[in-house]
């Protein structure tokens, strides 16, 4: 089996857990205390937008790093999608597989359903206040809760801070009644 192969398999998550959280020693050895993806919209701003708002005046070169970790996400996103995609249809649990087909989704052929993710179902009224009303609560949120669930949940907690263990809680509690309370609705 060569390299390519081998990524393009999942892996393990006695793998991939540790690698994840080889970050966060990294991260405290080399003297950063923020990590997570919503920080880099307030780094963007300070960035492009230097004005008079007391929140964008801060030192913002030295978190640098984490625009360029947002940009390789993204080309990393990419770079997986063009040329390590797994051609076989994604497994999910059968049990899961029926409770997902009585919402009317059956095709796992991709990473995500093609009867939800799709330019008829984003352009329908139902769709736009779906996208723009979860974006909003997710970002809101995420600046209001001061961080995102990666940031929290990976370096808060490991940090030992309360408020990371308040916050993944709610963001745990909210995605629970999300799936088994709202999305079912939405859905049905």
């Amino acid at each position: 089996m060569n390299i390519i192969e081998l990524i393009k398999q999942p892996w393990p998550w006695y793998i991939a857990g540790p690698l994840i959280g080889l970050t966060v020693p990294a991260l405290l050895i080399l003297g950063n205390k923020h990590f997570g993806i919503s920080a880099n919209l307030r780094h963007a701003c300070a960035t492009c937008f230097p004005a008079n708002i007391p929140f964008f005046q801060y030192d913002y070169k030295k978190e640098i790093w984490n625009l360029f970790f947002i940009v390789g996400i993204f080309f990393g996103g990419f770079l997986t999608t063009t040329f390590l995609a797994n051609p076989l249809p994604v497994k999910i649990h059968p049990a899961l597989a029926q409770e997902l087909a009585t919402y009317g989704i059956t095709d796992f052929s991709n990473m995500v359903p093609r009867q939800l993710f799709n330019w008829e179902n984003l352009l329908s009224l139902r769709g736009i206040l779906m996208l723009a009303g979860g974006g909003f609560l997710v970002g809101f949120g995420s600046r209001y809760a001061g961080g995102c669930t990666s940031g929290h949940a990976i370096m808060g907690l490991s940090d030992l801070q309360w408020p990371s263990l308040v916050a993944t809680c709610c963001f745990m509690a909210g995605g629970f009644i999300m799936a088994n309370l709202f999305l079912p609705f939405l859905l049905g």
